[in-house]
Formats: structure tokens, C-alpha cells, sequence
């Protein structure tokens, strides 16, 4: 009986061995998807400054477009287009609104 136990409890520890990986899986499974999901929930600071310098260059390139744009219309508008002297105050009331939300410039001297 002691000789059967000698050469079971090897067998049996190599066959407990993957019950006990498959047992602290299952019992840290649930770990892992609340760290996973918070994870997916979460903006990192490194995530954030790429977007809102992405968000700052689009609205760099706006201005841009529309201060070209309000050049042309006040060319027009001395030229004694009316519609353009209208058109220009617009877009000029819109080009403020967009500078107001723009980082300032450092001021490098």
C-alpha cells in the first residue's frame, strides 16, 4: 500500500498541477477584466495631449482658411462690393470666436 502511494503521489501532483493553473486562472479572471475594462474606460494623459494637439492644429488650419478668406472679402469690400463687406463682418465675428479657443503663442525673445 505505502509502495502504490510512493508512485501515485508523483502522477498525481503532475495531474493536480494543471487544476491548480486552471483554479488560480479562474479565480483571477475576473481581476483581469475589471483592469481590462478600466483600462478601455480610461484616456491616458499621453492619449489626451495627442488628441487635443490634434484638435489644436485642425482649428489652427480653420483660421488660417478663414483669414484668407476675410482678405479676399475685404479686397472686395473696398472695391465697393457690399455683399463682401457683409460677408467680411461674418467671418470675422466667426475668426474671433475661433482665436479666443487657440493656445497663445509663447513669447520667445
Amino acid at each position: 500500500m505505502v509502495n502504490r502511494m510512493i508512485f501515485a503521489a508523483p502522477l498525481l501532483a503532475l495531474m493536480l498541477g494543471g487544476c491548480v493553473k486552471t483554479a488560480i486562472g479562474v479565480v483571477t479572471a475576473p481581476v483581469r477584466v475589471v483592469s481590462q475594462a478600466a483600462d478601455w474606460a480610461t484616456t491616458s494623459q499621453d492619449e489626451a495631449d495627442r488628441a487635443r494637439g490634434r484638435e489644436i492644429r485642425a482649428r489652427e488650419e480653420r483660421v488660417g482658411r478663414m483669414q484668407r478668406q476675410y482678405e479676399n472679402l475685404s479686397e472686395d469690400c473696398a472695391d465697393g462690393d457690399d455683399r463682401a463687406c457683409r460677408d467680411a463682418v461674418l467671418v470675422r465675428r466667426e475668426l474671433d470666436g475661433l482665436m479666443g479657443g487657440l493656445p497663445a503663442e509663447p513669447d520667445i525673445r
